[in-house]
C-alpha cells in the first residue's frame, strides 16, 4: 500500500475524485493494477463511483485480499450485489446487474409506495417499481405513471403491469442484445430460472458493451488483445501483439513456400512476379468484405442457425463475380505488359491471370465467411486473429493459383 492512502473521509474522497478520471481510461487489469497502490476504503469508492458494469470487471482482476476488503468496506447493498455478480461469466448479463432498490409487495399502497420513494430517490435513479413476492420472485412493474394518476390506497398488484420481459443472469451479452434489440427499453430486471428478481441492467449499459465490444473487433481481427488501450504501457503492448506478430510470420512463410516450390517458373516468365502482389491485393480485399460481413452478421444475431450455408454460398458467388469483372481488367494488363517485352505468351499468361483472380476471389470470399464461423464453431471469438488466418489463406491461394496455372499452361 502506498504512502498516499489517506484514511479520512475527506482524504478518501479527494484520492477517489482523482483515481476516477484515471482509471476510466485505463482496461479493467490495468485499472485494477492501479488500485493495488491504494486503500480499500479509496478503491472501493472509486468503484462505487464508476457504475456496476465497469467496477465489476475491475473488481474480478484485483487481488483477492484487497477484493475482500473493498467489499467490506462497500455500503452493503452494492457489496452484496458485488458478490452476486462475480459468481456470472464476464461477458454475461449477470455482471453488469445493479441493486434493484425499488422493490414492494403486492399489497403495498400507492401511497405507502410514493413515501418509499421519496427517500430511495434521494440517493439513486429509480425508473420502475417491482413488486415481489415473500420468496422474491417478480410478479410485476409500477411505471411512475401509475403511481402519479393511481388512488393512494390502491394497491400495487392492482395496476401492476404483469408478465414482466426480464433478463437470465447467466445470459452472454450478445444474446442478450439479440432479445432487446426491437424493445429499447430503458431498464431491464434480471431474473433466475424461477422468476426470482436478482437485479438490475440498463439499456444504457447494454448498449455500450456491446458498442464496445464491436469497437473492439477490428484490433482482434488483427491481433490486438481486448486489454490494450492508449493508456497501455508500451511493454505491455508488445507482450499482448507480438506472439501474434510471431504467427503472422510463420504463416508469410507458409505463402512464401508456394513461391518456392514454383521457383523454376518465376525464373522462367519473371513477369509474373509482377501479378503476384496483384492477385494477393485483390483477393484479400475480398475476403475482409466477405470477412466484415459476416462477423456483423454473428455480432448483431443476423445470422441465424442453419443460414451458415447459405452464407457461405453467397460470398463464394460474390467471389466468383467480382473475380471475373476484376480479373479482365487484370488480364489485360497482363496482355499488355507482356506484349511491350514481345512476349510469346501474352495470350496464354492473360488467360493465366484471369482465371487466378477468379479462383483466388472464389476462395477468398470461401475463407472470409469460414474462418469466424470455424471459430466460432470451436467456442472461439470469431474475431480473434481472423484476419491472420484470412490473409495467409489468399496469400497461399492467390499464389499458388497463378504460379500453378502458368507452370501447367504456359510452360
Amino acid at each position: 500500500m502506498s504512502e498516499a492512502s489517506i484514511v479520512t473521509p475527506r482524504g478518501i474522497e479527494q484520492q477517489a475524485a482523482i483515481l476516477l478520471s484515471q482509471v476510466r481510461m485505463l482496461a479493467p487489469g490495468a485499472a485494477a493494477s492501479l488500485l493495488s497502490d491504494y486503500s480499500a476504503p479509496v478503491a472501493g469508492a472509486v468503484l462505487v463511483a464508476l457504475g456496476t458494469a465497469t467496477a465489476q470487471d475491475i473488481l474480478a482482476a484485483l487481488p483477492g485480499g484487497l477484493r475482500d476488503s473493498i467489499l467490506l468496506e462497500a455500503p452493503a447493498v452494492i457489496s452484496r450485489q458485488w458478490t452476486r455478480n462475480l459468481a456470472y461469466p464476464e461477458d454475461s448479463i449477470g455482471r453488469m446487474m445493479e441493486t434493484p432498490l425499488a422493490v414492494f409487495r403486492p399489497d403495498t399502497t400507492v401511497g405507502a409506495a410514493i413515501d418509499a420513494l421519496r427517500t430511495i430517490v434521494k440517493t439513486a435513479f429509480v425508473t420502475y417499481g417491482y413488486v415481489t413476492d415473500a420468496s422474491g420472485k417478480l410478479l410485476g412493474l409500477i411505471t411512475m405513471r401509475d403511481l402519479l394518476f393511481s388512488e393512494q390506497h390502491a394497491r400495487l398488484d392492482a395496476l401492476m403491469l404483469r408478465d414482466v420481459f426480464s433478463l437470465r443472469p447467466d445470459l452472454p451479452l450478445s444474446d442478450a442484445m439479440k432479445l432487446v434489440l426491437d424493445r429499447h427499453y430503458p431498464v431491464y430486471p434480471v431474473c433466475d430460472a424461477n422468476g426470482v428478481l436478482l437485479g438490475l441492467v440498463r439499456g444504457q449499459t447494454l448498449f455500450q458493451a456491446q458498442a464496445f465490444e464491436i469497437t473492439l473487433q477490428a484490433g482482434t481481427m488483427m491481433g490486438v488483445e481486448k486489454e490494450e488501450r492508449l493508456s497501455t504501457p508500451w511493454l505491455q503492448s508488445l507482450k499482448f501483439r507480438h506472439p501474434w506478430l510471431q504467427l503472422n510470420l510463420l504463416t508469410a512463410f507458409i505463402a512464401g513456400g508456394v513461391v518456392g516450390v514454383f521457383q523454376g517458373t518465376v525464373d522462367k516468365l519473371v513477369i509474373l512476379a509482377l501479378f503476384l502482389p496483384v492477385l494477393a491485393g485483390q483477393s484479400g480485399n475480398t475476403g475482409c468484405q466477405a470477412l466484415a460481413v459476416t462477423l456483423r452478421g454473428i455480432t448483431l444475431g443476423e445470422l441465424k442457425p442453419g443460414q451458415e450455408k447459405i452464407l457461405v454460398v453467397k460470398e463464394a458467388s460474390l467471389g466468383l463475380m467480382n473475380g471475373a469483372m476484376v480479373g479482365l481488367v487484370a488480364a489485360l494488363g497482363m496482355f499488355f505488359i507482356a506484349t511491350l517485352q514481345k512476349s510469346p505468351h501474352a495470350l496464354m499468361l492473360a488467360v493465366v491471370v484471369w482465371l487466378a483472380m477468379i479462383g483466388s476471389c472464389v476462395a477468398s470470399g470461401l475463407s472470409g465467411a469460414l474462418v469466424p464461423l470455424t471459430l466460432k464453431r470451436f467456442g472461439l471469438d470469431p474475431a480473434t486473429a481472423s484476419s491472420i488466418f484470412l490473409t495467409t489463406a489468399t496469400d497461399v491461394v492467390s499464389m499458388g493459383l497463378l504460379l500453378g496455372l502458368a507452370t501447367l499452361l504456359v510452360l
